[in-house]
């Protein structure tokens, strides 16, 4: 049996319907999920496969493509063809190893060099073809959040805060955490890659040139340090290539004080002496020095020097466990209604004070309604469009924590810009989209295309809160709610509307907004059987 990876808290095992098959090839009982995490760093790509077993997630496959998407950021900041073609190639073989997954068991997710590159909306749909699969572009934050995931896992159990410290190739991730739990979570615009392309673009390295990169990665701690140290830990860990690469350089040339294992400060000074009189890490004579880094560690080692002074760390130890075992475990997380959104949900609606009784009427008939509309979910699709319309039902309010006028506007906003840890940039825009379009003109909303399912969810969270005005709580009448052709039509009770008029000329309003469209909807009144 192969290893676990990492001490885990016990997670149940995912449920029968998401693997394969009941047998393998062979005809023996498979008991085991196979899941897997895609990275798309600004420095490699990497695969991860596992497996569920006795609660625990064991790895089964790795691989990693250097692509260093990064150094083909052009000063524009869009992403040249050479990168995207090599992007494009590692991804394609990472596809044929995941071929025959089940959509819901691939987790991909893309970091800095996408979160900055101007073109990646015109690549993503190229990357999505090549994989196979969905491939999110995360936040700085959410990044942090699962570096933190993964690297814990990784690690013995304990119960003091670490300190989790990730350079990446295009950016650097700080997070301060007591067990599974992060507190403190930061991503800086620095990385191997791009330190190295910025102050190193020869590979040549002196002294003036260290020097300006770590005075550079000083400037962005700067920014974070103090409340870092007022907050505090007990044990700072490096995780990634990155740390990896200068712990090996460390240890197997015993730079470190007492040969003891991780990163010191007494070892770093000694790596950067060692660096400086050779001039170049290719001249760098020293057991452990692997080619993929070779092009990148001078950057890397400036800013872990730059870490180590600002954070006033003497040690640092190392885990194997970063952002794609992270992934993993968020992965497997969803599959048992663990999911981080919704947590991130219930947290925003305390954060801006949404009134939950309200929002829970909102939600209940909006959800009716699209179970009207499209039946019960039985498709990975129609599963998320409930998750969705249920987000948005809970948020749909929550811009009015800054305004009443135009709260939808500021609802959008907060969506679109915060940090919410579990959600990709993509599942941001589209909560915001149904937000922004819950109440007011409907011609506003524009490049959706008339067959997204956004318009039947648009449809049931505006009746819904149209419906919900009074915030009475009095049971609304019976209704159903159904296609017809390039629209929608919704049956009431005999007779309610009369005595609803302020309602009624709403749902009149609400017609003509739909009409404008060229989705019409039909407000029509019959004996329905009483709404339970």
């Amino acid at each position: 049996m192969p290893a676990p990876a990492g001490k885990a808290a016990p997670v149940p095992m995912i449920e029968s319907r998401h693997c394969h098959d009941d047998h393998d090839e062979g005809g023996e009982p498979v008991g085991y999920e196979l899941i897997a995490a895609v990275d798309l760093g600004s420095n490699s790509f990497r695969l991860q496969v596992g497996r569920v077993l006795d609660d625990q997630i064991y790895p089964l496959d790795a691989i990693k493509e250097p692509v260093r998407l990064a150094s083909g950021l052009t000063a524009e900041k869009f992403l040249d063809q050479s990168s995207q073609q090599r992007a494009l190639q590692a991804l394609s073989r990472f596809g044929e190893r995941l071929r025959g997954f089940a959509p819901e068991a691939v987790r991909a997710v893309a970091t800095n060099a996408l979160r900055v590159a101007k073109n990646a909306m015109d690549f993503l749909p190229l990357a999505e073809r090549a994989l196979g699969f969905p491939i999110e572009i995360i936040a700085g934050r959410e990044e942090a959040r699962l570096i933190y995931l993964g690297a814990i896992h990784s690690l013995p159990s304990a119960q003091h805060k670490r300190l989790v410290v990730d350079i990446g190739g295009g950016s650097t991730e700080f997070i301060i955490g007591r067990r599974i739990e992060p507190q403190l979570m930061e991503s800086l615009f620095m990385g191997c890659v791009s330190y190295t392309l910025r102050f190193f673009p020869e590979g040549r390295v002196d002294r003036k040139r260290l020097r300006e990169a770590q005075m550079a990665a000083a400037s962005e701690i700067q920014n974070i340090a103090h409340e870092y140290r007022r907050h505090g830990w007990r044990e700072a860990v490096g995780s990634s290539g990155t740390a990896r690469a200068i712990a090996d350089l460390l240890e197997l040339n015993k730079l470190n004080p007492g040969n003891v294992a991780g990163l010191t400060r007494e070892g770093l000074d000694h790596l950067q002496s060692l660096l400086l009189k050779a001039g170049s890490v290719p001249d760098l004579n020293l057991a452990g020095l692997r080619a993929d880094r070779i092009p990148v560690l001078p950057g890397g080692i400036a800013i872990m020097s730059a870490v180590f002074d600002e954070l006033e760390l003497e040690r640092m130890t190392y885990s194997d466990g970063a952002l794609r075992l992270g992934v993993l475990y968020d992965l497997l997380g969803r599959f048992h209604h663990h999911d981080m959104r919704d947590v991130t949900v219930a947290q925003f609606m305390r954060r801006y004070q949404v009134d939950a009784r309200q929002a829970e009427r909102v939600e209940r008939t909006a959800l009716r309604m699209l179970a009207q509309i499209d039946g019960p979910p039985d498709t990975l699709e129609q599963e998320a469009d409930v998750h969705f319309l249920t987000w948005a039902a809970k948020l749909h309010e929550v811009g009015i924590s800054v305004a009443h006028s135009s709260y939808h506007k500021h609802g959008a906003y907060i969506l679109t810009f915060a940090d919410m840890p579990g959600f990709s940039k993509k599942d941001q825009a589209r909560l915001a989209l149904l937000v922004f379009g819950h109440r007011g003109k409907l011609d506003k909303i524009t490049g959706l295309p008339p067959a997204d399912s956004n318009w039947r969810l648009l449809l049931a969270l505006r009746l819904a809160v149209l419906l919900h005005r009074p915030r009475d709580g009095v049971p609304l009448p019976a209704y159903r709610v159904r296609m017809q052709g390039d629209g929608f039509v919704l049956e009431l009770q005999s007779d309610w509307l009369g005595a609803h008029p302020l309602t009624a000329v709403a749902l009149e309003e609400e017609a003509a907004a739909w009409m404008r469209i060229g989705k019409p909807l039909r407000i029509k009144q019959r004996n329905l059987a009483t709404d339970g």
